[in-house]
């Protein structure tokens, strides 16, 4: 392999997109916290360090499923030889030690979130992820936690409304991933894996899902009721609401519509929150 397509390879195991993504759930994190003008390094330092433990995290992934990965998905980077699982290995720890460098320089409960989240990333593919409905409620608390963990890299004043936000995304999260594990279930059968629907039954899996996303529903409106934000917020965190449980009712009968249907609730209610910060912001200012 050329030094390009090793680079390339390289870069694959991170999976960029992720990376961006939960590097965005951070900085929303900071923003509803109200401390991306107050304390742009810290904010900066928090989005850095959870985009290189995405990444080291999807690079160890690669790693341990590399013998998986030569039958089911024979075009990553380490089953084509773009990358030696030496290499994979090696760059997720320089990743991992980046993501450490800037957390360390961070307030101690971001410290502390940091590096729960840094042992579940190694322990996920290793420990959690064939075990039913584990590995789903671990994948959950990591999407959930990038929010929280934007909050808790500044002062710490405005976490409260992230912790809501954490709770909403992370059930979300969790009621997607299990419906997505229904979605998939005939061929996870035949590679022998023990997923949720697959344990207890697609229904009662799904019926779950249901139920976890009810509570989380229920409890979105407490930043509103807490006068933490107003009525902005509760204007576009209702529709969200509205798509999560339409799309957790559809599950029941289009899987694969109903966890794709979800996904746009979830970015509307991340969006809520957004509101709900520049609306109190802007009720400040005047």
């Amino acid at each position: 392999m050329t030094v390009g397509e090793t680079g390339r390879g390289l870069l694959e195991l991170t999976r960029p997109i992720n990376v961006i993504a939960a590097s965005v759930l951070t900085f929303i994190g900071s923003f509803v916290a109200g401390g991306v003008s107050e304390e742009p390094m810290a904010v900066v330092a928090a989005v850095a360090a959870t985009g290189l433990a995405v990444g080291a995290g999807n690079a160890i992934n690669d790693y341990f499923d590399r013998e998986i990965d030569r039958i089911n998905q024979p075009e990553r980077a380490i089953p084509r030889g773009a990358v030696s699982p030496r290499g994979a290995l090696a760059f997720s720890v320089v990743l991992f030690a980046g993501a450490v460098a800037f957390a360390l320089t961070l307030p101690r409960l971001a410290i502390g979130i940091a590096t729960i989240n840094l042992l579940a990333l190694v322990a996920y593919t290793e420990f959690f992820k064939g075990l039913p409905g584990v590995g789903n409620a671990l994948v959950a608390y990591l999407v959930g936690s990038t929010f929280l963990f934007g909050a808790a890299a500044i002062d710490g004043s405005g976490v409260g409304p992230a912790v809501v936000l954490f709770v909403l995304a992370a059930v979300a999260t969790l009621t997607r991933e299990i419906i997505k594990d229904v979605e998939d279930i005939e061929g996870d059968r035949e590679e022998g894996l023990q997923t949720l629907p697959i344990a207890i039954g697609e229904r009662r899996a799904l019926a779950i899902a249901a139920g976890l996303l009810v509570a989380a529903v229920v409890a979105s409106p407490i930043p509103y009721l807490r006068a933490e934000f107003g009525v902005a917020y509760l204007l576009v965190v209702a529709p969200a609401d509205a798509i999560m449980l339409v799309a957790a009712y559809e599950s029941f009968e289009n899987p694969t519509a109903g966890q794709s249907h979800l996904k746009y609730g979830m970015f509307l209610a991340a969006l809520a929150f957004i509101v709900g910060r520049v609306a109190l912001e802007l009720s400040v200012s005047i």
